[in-house]
Order: structure tokens, then sequence, then C-alpha cells
């Protein structure tokens, strides 16, 4: 891609989120939203790839439908009450209705169906993207509407913990695994939103800093499925030692970063006297541990079977940055310590 062009693009990405960020009324809300979906397509079908080209035709008609239904669920709530500033959402139709757009946004169960065949046919960076930067300009307008729906919003994180769970296991491409990763963590942020703002920020900063570190290393291991991982050893033999640590990092397990949203998750959840909803999150999360540990397995345990005729595509690897994946891997890994001053810069 022309790098003028890619250079509109992404600053059109950040322009976008910018605009919902700073929005207090619904019609600059949505016109972000829409700059936001129109400037990634190009960033999907850049390759002209058959599964880029479905990929980017199932994501936009998914955002479409998610944008109608925000324009006309505002407009209703416009209607009913007068008023168009994005706090003032009172009405229960427009506000559920609002909540299930921004949920088929960013791809929360039960609307979580486009996003793994969205994800499946992307290259990892753009999957980068659409799994990290555009969640955040959604994810802010839920913020916003939080005391609206409670019940609809505990419906929401416990179906998505659920499906991320247990859409994963029986996964071999890492692509949609990753998908159904972002599933599940986005359910454990949902839970906690209407309890602890701070607790949802942290878990997607945190989830940010460990998908971002997921996806670089895959892609600088170049694979897309289990199976490939086995040759990671020979390609990068200090990066396939780190990678396990990050997948059980994003699985939730001490002493590693991944820990620290889910403990205190589990912890304000039981406190809102919901112990059997941080129950099921808990044994979700066993389920998502799963398949995390099956991508362990292909890398550190597993050798891949060559002959003298097999390509060796480990002998040749282009030099590429690697500063934003030794950031993130290292962020993903060390920075469990620093959750109590997170926490403390972080009130809502």
């Amino acid at each position: 891609m022309n790098p003028h062009v890619l250079s509109v693009l992404l600053i059109a990405l950040g322009l976008g989120t910018t605009i919902t960020f700073a929005s207090s009324h619904w019609l600059l809300a949505w016109m972000g939203l829409e700059i936001n979906t129109l400037a990634i397509i190009p960033l999907m079908t850049q390759h002209h790839h058959p599964r880029a080209v479905e990929a980017a035709t199932k994501y936009f008609l998914t955002q479409a439908t998610a944008a109608a239904l925000i324009l006309f669920a505002s407009t209703t709530n416009a209607w009913i009450t007068g008023e168009w500033s994005i706090l003032q959402l009172s009405h229960p139709l427009p506000a559920t209705a609002v909540t299930i757009a921004l949920a088929l946004k960013v791809g929360l169960a039960p609307t979580h169906f486009w996003l793994p065949e969205v994800l499946q046919g992307l290259d990892l960076t753009t999957g980068l993207i659409l799994s990290t930067w555009q969640k955040l300009a959604p994810f802010a307008l839920i913020t916003q509407l939080a005391s609206t729906t409670p019940a609809l919003l505990i419906f929401l994180g416990l179906a998505s913990t659920l499906v991320g769970g247990w859409g994963g296991l029986n996964q071999t491409q890492l692509r949609k695994i990753l998908a159904y990763s972002s599933i599940a963590h986005l359910g454990w942020m949902v839970l906690v939103l209407q309890f602890n703002p701070s607790l949802t920020i942290l878990a997607l900063f945190t989830y940010i800093i460990m998908t971002s570190s997921a996806f670089l290393t895959f892609k600088t291991a170049a694979s897309t499925n289990i199976n490939i991982l086995a040759t990671a050893w020979a390609k990068a033999p200090a990066l396939a030692g780190l990678a396990p640590l990050v997948l059980l990092s994003l699985g939730g397990l001490p002493p590693l970063t991944g820990f620290a949203p889910k403990w205190l998750i589990l912890q304000e959840l039981t406190k809102q006297d919901l112990p059997l909803t941080a129950t099921i999150s808990a044994l979700s999360a066993l389920l998502s541990l799963y398949f995390y540990l099956r991508i362990c397995h292909a890398m550190t345990l597993t050798v891949s079977p060559n002959t003298s005729t097999s390509l060796s595509p480990w002998r040749h690897s282009p030099a590429t940055s690697t500063l934003l994946l030794s950031v993130s891997t290292a962020g993903a890994l060390l920075l469990l310590p620093l959750t109590p001053t997170a926490l403390t810069l972080l009130p809502l």
C-alpha cells in the first residue's frame, strides 16, 4: 500500500476514535464510529485476497447494521425525551437497543458471530488493529451507558466469557483462537463495568498489551495455525521461550500481568453479592486456559518433522523492527507488581 494512503487511513482511524471520545452528542459519536469503520476497510482489503475481501464485506455489513441501530435508537430517544446527549439516554427501549448495537460493534456474545470469521480473513497486523484499537470507541460509549442497562450488561458479560471459552476449544487457526480470546476478555470487562469502571479500564489496558504481544509473536514466527508453531523454535528461539508465558498471562495465571484484572474483577463481583456470576466467570477462564495451553504445547514440546527436501523458511528471515514486540511482551509478563499504582491512577 502507498505510504501516503496508509498514513491517511491511520490518521482517520485515530480521528474517528478521538471524535467518539470527545463527543457528548449521539450524532457526533455515530460519526466517529463511521469514520473508524470506513478507515479500516481499505486496510483489510490491501492484499486483494478473496478471504480478505470476504472478511471486509462481513465486517462492513455488521458494522453498518450496528451503526444504523445506534442512529435509530438515539433518534427514538430524542423523539421520546427531547435529548440528544449521550448521558441522557433514560428510556429503557433506546437504551437497550444502543447497548445491543455497541455489543455488536465490539463482538460481545451473543452478537459475536462475525468476529472469528472476519479475523480469520485478515493478516495479523490488521487483525491486531481490529482486536485492540477498534474496541476503544465503542467501549467509551458503553462505559457512559453502564448504569442504564445493568442486567443486560451482566448477561452479555457472562455469555461472552462462556462463548469465548467454549468456542476456542476446537480451533486450530490462531486468529480464530485470538478472536475467541477477545470475546472472553470483553466479557470480563463488561461484567464489572457498572460496579467499578476503573477495573474495566485496567482490564482493557492489560488486554491490549497482552494481545499485541501475542499477535506480534505469531507474526514474527510467521504462524497462522497451531501446526506451524512447531517450527517457531527454529525461527526465533528466545521468542518461542517467552511466548508461552505471554499466553499464560492471557489466561490469567499468577505471577503474570493477566492475573491482576481477573482477580480484582472476581473480588469486585463478590463484593457486589454476585457469587454465582463470579464462579461462572472463574470456571470459564479454565476453558480459555486450555486452548492457551494447547498453543504452549505446540510451541515448546513439539518438534516439526523435517526431511532433506523440506523448506527452511527460518534461514532467511527478513530484518524487522522488534521494538513494539519487546515492549508489549515485557508488559505482558512484568506489570503485575504495578497493579496498585495503576488502580490509583485510574479513579472514575
